[in-house]
């Protein structure tokens, strides 16, 4: 008889082997941190990346063309992972708050439950898959090179993306939002325009999920070196020159044994921080890059005075399998979910996003029974664009597995309510028309829905259920964010135009803590992008503009 983890093993390579070459080309070049040092080259790194993430897989898959680059990403491989894979199982992977998930939820200060990602491709293998560019005014103020922006975007495009097929909800919100006024309708685009549009995904017509993880294969075989579990430490630092220099990381294993690794002694040669808008500006204060008060309190030594390094950090809210958006010019973007009801137990819970599927202020419509009782069937989702309230980060410890203490301040700035409020009354405009009526079997008032969403355990905050009257509390009550962080290593602050970090050498931040707002309605593909065009951008650097990669 099969073991309950040879059961899961069979489970798991029945489902691969059933699905067969429909999942496409995956990359299988990693190994556990534990191969190292032996599989370390003796004059060491081009590149190191701390991150396997959106950003770093597309990062080190251009780079390793030309030069030997080290990826050190501290969760296992997405593939055999079937809570990452499949899309029927999006919600079980957000609820496993198991040690090793890919998953790792946390609680902000304000009370809000979040997750980020642990795992090989990053947030790409959590999130609701949703694929669009960045809005032109983002690319305008981030001084990116246009033709090259419009290169790199295709190259991540082609190798993971496809057109989804609208299922019966994401019809009704499209129908919704265009009867509500969000017009025009734009079709099919990954482009970021006003009105209702149809937007990319990264699950295949099976529901199988292909995340940045994918983009390693792009890569070059005999430079790149891809470890999983391996959680770095800190950077290394030689100090004894004008300013200090990063030569490399100390990291440790699956089983906690510590190991260095090192960059070549060339003058280009740099570790690249693409962990995240948690993980890197945590990773710059582990390493003594930061407000020295902090530093001290936490017992480090000071490498360099930042007090920038964690600040301005922000979290925009949505959740689910995300189509079709409506880009509004009140400053809100609606989307919509369904299908992703859990049992009445797990409501019960506080789960956070993981309790309902359930966005920021979503209004929701259940298929059946009175109000207090019955599964969700599809949320009406809002999005605040910016946001313009700011946060900041700081060490809990010196532990890189654990979560910093993170505060987003939600509706600091009068704004970012009054936008809420906006697309809260707009959401309440499509649930009552005909399209999203025909699918509902119960019909709800205004005050009902709302009463619904307030009394979900969404959150930690104190709700005032039976309170409706104003939208301004609702707003406040129902907050819920996931994936979509941002900030804490700015550009200008932490790091200048080219992400290289401040009064340092040979270190640099590449991926979406350099943003000081969220791309377009969902970051994933701006964020890959970034990966792929820093890339394109240091090997032409290094190789002369006409170099082919």
């Amino acid at each position: 008889m099969a073991s309950k983890g040879e059961s899961f093993f069979l489970r798991t390579l029945l489902l691969l082997v059933a699905l067969g070459s429909s999942q496409g080309k995956e990359f299988d070049g990693y190994r556990e941190a534990s191969t190292f040092p032996s599989t370390a080259p003796a004059k060491g790194y081009d590149y190191i990346i701390v991150g396997g993430g959106t950003a770093g897989c597309p990062l080190a898959a251009t780079l390793s063309q030309n030069f030997s680059v080290l990826v050190l990403e501290r969760g296992g491989a997405p593939y055999g992972n079937v809570n990452v894979s499949y899309m029927q199982n999006f919600h079980i992977s957000l609820a496993d708050t198991s040690p090793y998930s890919a998953s790792q939820a946390f609680v902000s200060t304000d009370g809000v439950i979040n997750a980020r990602a642990r795992v090989l491709g990053g947030g790409t293998c959590i999130n609701a898959g949703f694929y669009t560019r960045a809005n032109a005014r983002f690319l305008a103020q981030a001084g990116w090179d246009a033709e090259l922006v419009n290169e790199s975007y295709p190259w991540v495009e082609k190798q993971i993306v496809r057109w989804p097929a609208l299922v019966a909800w994401q019809r009704a919100l499209r129908d919704g939002l265009l009867e509500a006024g969000i017009s025009p309708f734009n079709g099919y685009t990954y482009d970021h325009l006003y009105g209702t549009k149809v937007g990319g995904t990264i699950f295949n017509k099976d529901g199988y999920r292909h995340t940045a993880a994918d983009l390693l294969s792009s890569g070059n075989r005999r430079n790149l070196h891809v470890l999983v579990h391996a959680t770095v430490h800190r950077i290394v630092f030689d100090r004894s020159g004008r300013r200090p220099r990063a030569v490399g990381v100390v990291f440790y294993d699956e089983h906690g044994v510590r190991h260095r690794a090192f960059l070549k002694k060339r003058k280009n040669s740099e570790v690249i921080l693409s962990a995240g808008a948690i993980g890197s500006p945590q990773m710059l204060l582990l390493s003594g890059i930061g407000p020295k008060s902090h530093l001290r309190k936490m017992n480090i030594s000071v490498v360099l005075h930042n007090k920038f390094v964690g600040k301005g950090i922000k979290k925009p809210v949505e959740q689910s399998l995300i189509q079709t958006v409506g880009i509004t010019k009140g400053g809100s973007f609606i989307e919509a979910s369904s299908g992703f009801g859990q049992s009445p137990d797990s409501i019960k819970r506080h789960h956070g996003i993981m309790s309902a599927e359930r966005g920021h202020s979503g209004v929701h419509q259940r298929k059946e029974g009175p109000p207090t009782r019955g599964l969700p069937r599809g949320f009406l989702l809002e999005k605040i664009v910016g946001p313009l309230s700011r946060g900041h980060l700081a060490l809990v410890n010196v532990d890189p597995s654990s979560n910093p203490a993170v505060t987003f301040n939600y509706f600091s700035h009068p704004e970012d309510l009054r936008r809420c409020v906006y697309g809260v009354r707009t959401m309440a405009k499509i649930a009552r028309t005909k399209h999203y009526a025909d699918l509902a079997v119960d019909k709800f008032t205004m005050e009902m829905l709302l009463n619904m969403t307030v009394k979900a355990n969404v959150n930690l905050i104190p709700k005032h259920v039976n309170d409706t009257s104003s939208l301004e509390q609702f707003c406040r009550d129902t907050v819920i964010t996931i994936w979509h962080y941002h900030g804490g290593c700015h550009v200008g602050q932490v790091v200048d135009s080219a992400h290289r970090v401040l009064g340092v050498s040979r270190l640099r931040v590449v991926d979406g803590s350099t943003f000081a707002t969220s791309p377009g309605t969902n970051p994933q593909g701006t964020v890959m992008m970034m990966g792929r065009y820093m890339g394109v951008k240091l090997l032409r650097k290094r190789l002369g503009r006409g170099a082919m990669v």
